[in-house]
């Protein structure tokens, strides 16, 4: 799949996070083993909250976690062993107790997957939806989405 045919445009100002390909997250060919890539997705998304303040130890200390709920990825291109990738997150889509996040992971700038995870704010005691805190949902809501 070519990138400007991409359900996800260029995302101008989302958040990158860099991640190495180590030989643990290889099969025996040497490329990237399928779910390693929703590892680091995982990675993306806590970064992204990392920078605004939040930390997933201090979050469930306070009663809040957040689990997937949906995920839709295309596996578009095989990353390989030592590569240098790049994580991009953005917000898709915003509620009250979920989010969807639109994710990519590039090789330079060579597309090798997009995604769109939805996950659901919940208390992590009881594994119930609950509404994420106010501050949080603001300052996601102030984030740009992938074609902004």
């Amino acid at each position: 799949m070519n990138p400007n045919t991409s359900p996800f445009p260029f995302f101008p100002k989302a958040m990158r996070t860099g991640v190495r390909v180590y030989y643990e997250d290889t099969d025996a060919a040497g490329i990237v083993y399928y779910a390693n890539y929703f590892r680091f997705l995982e990675r993306g998304r806590t970064e992204l909250l990392r920078t605004l303040g939040y930390d997933q130890n201090a979050l469930m200390k306070e009663g809040i976690a957040f689990a997937v709920r949906s995920a839709n990825v295309e596996f578009l291109k095989s990353a390989k062993l030592d590569d240098l990738l790049t994580v991009e997150t953005a917000i898709a889509a915003l509620g009250r107790a979920q989010v969807t996040f639109a994710q990519r992971i590039l090789r330079n700038k060579e597309l090798l997957l997009d995604a769109k995870i939805r996950v659901a704010c919940i208390d992590p005691v009881r594994g119930k939806p609950i509404p994420m805190p106010r501050v949080l949902h603001q300052q996601l809501s102030a984030l740009p989405g992938p074609s902004q």
